[in-house]
């Protein structure tokens, strides 16, 4: 679904100036299955649907120390790449069905931290990066709490930060 018509300026899509093409908004999601990534993905599906934007979900594979059996962290590394797969495929199914739009599937390999940091820098179509908090008292989540401390520091887009306890209709309504 793609609009030309937003609801205000933030919304706007860019265009390239070498191509006057337009260049889709993206709203990227770090990807690894929890409720708390099922929030973010249908926020950021929604908004990109409004918008005329799209979706990047990024499943990142923290590396496996067993330097000494190759064979064993070539095994891990394979095994992670498939569950990233059907993470990422899985995910991308759900975003379809609600807006039929497909998103972007991204796997890169290393910390969560600098992997965010590294897609949005070398991606300009990147603007916005959408998390949910922890629907448990145990604090925020992971992801929000790296964007609150200094990683924050690492990328000049906005963040937007949903809580994770929200109903699926109290999610359309704010994505509005």
């Amino acid at each position: 679904m793609t609009t030309t018509d937003t609801p205000n300026a933030a919304d706007a899509v860019e265009t390239s100036e070498a191509s006057e093409a337009p260049l889709r908004r993206k709203f990227l999601v770090v990807a690894d299955g929890s409720d708390e990534c099922r929030v973010a993905l249908r926020y950021a599906a929604l908004r990109a649907a409004l918008t005329g934007g799209c979706v990047s979900l990024l499943y990142v594979i923290e590396p496996a120390d067993f330097q000494h059996w190759r064979a064993v962290e070539d095994r891990m590394l394979e095994e992670a790449r498939a569950e990233a797969e059907s993470v990422l495929h899985t995910l991308a199914g759900e975003a379809h069905d609600l807006v039929e739009i497909m998103p972007e599937l991204l796997i890169e390999e290393g910390s969560v931290s600098d992997q965010v940091v590294a897609a949005i820098r070398n991606d300009p179509t990147i603007h916005v990066l959408v998390l949910a908090t922890g629907a448990s008292k145990e604090g925020p989540g992971p992801l929000v709490a790296m964007v609150a401390g200094n990683m924050g520091e690492g990328f000049s887009i906005p963040v937007t930060v949903v809580p994770g306890n929200l109903s699926d209709e109290a999610i359309d309504e704010l994505s509005q």
